[in-house]
């Protein structure tokens, strides 16, 4: 991942701190350090090859402290991953709780309504045959009704028959 400029310099800063440190330090023991009385050429040369050791070991400090912040960044991405893995998991697996309930709640429920339905389905057969058992015994007692009257009627009308025939018979 590249970084800006400013967060180079936000990451650098503690190592560009050490490298001061280090170079005032070299500076400090430098200074201390008596001695003899020499060349000038030579001093400068010293102070100058002291500078570039000064130079080269702030260098490895901000080297370090680069290779710490990766190591920094590259660990806190790791468990950055590692919690939204989890985070994922338990959302995933919430889901799939949560639509197993609602499937068993739905196999539930079906059940209570075919329970229901066929609840409903023995009663309204129930009651239509005993509809149809009293409308049978109802016609069947019409119908006896009927032919006991037709019965009647014909045995009447016969009688009288046989009456109207017999007096004409008789005079």
């Amino acid at each position: 991942m590249p970084s800006t400029s400013k967060e180079h310099a936000k990451k650098s800063a503690p190592a560009e701190g050490k490298a001061a440190q280090a170079i005032e330090e070299l500076k400090g023991l430098a200074a201390g350090v008596e001695e003899p009385a020499s060349n000038p050429l030579d001093e400068v040369l010293g102070q100058a090859e002291r500078a570039y050791a000064a130079y080269m070991e702030a260098e490895r400090q901000v080297a370090r402290a680069y290779r710490e912040n990766e190591l920094r960044v590259t660990g806190a991405y790791g468990k950055t991953e590692q919690q939204l893995q989890k985070d994922y998991e338990k959302a995933i697996t919430q889901a799939l709780q949560a639509r197993n309930e609602a499937i068993e709640q739905a196999m539930r429920n079906r059940e209570d309504t075919i329970q229901h339905a066929e609840s409903d389905f023995r009663i309204a057969r129930e009651e239509a045959e005993k509809a149809y058992e009293t409308a049978t015994s109802e016609a069947i007692m019409s119908r006896q009704e009927g032919i006991e009257k037709a019965q009647k009627s014909r045995d009447d009308t016969i009688a009288q028959a046989w009456a109207i025939y017999s007096k004409m018979m008789s005079r």
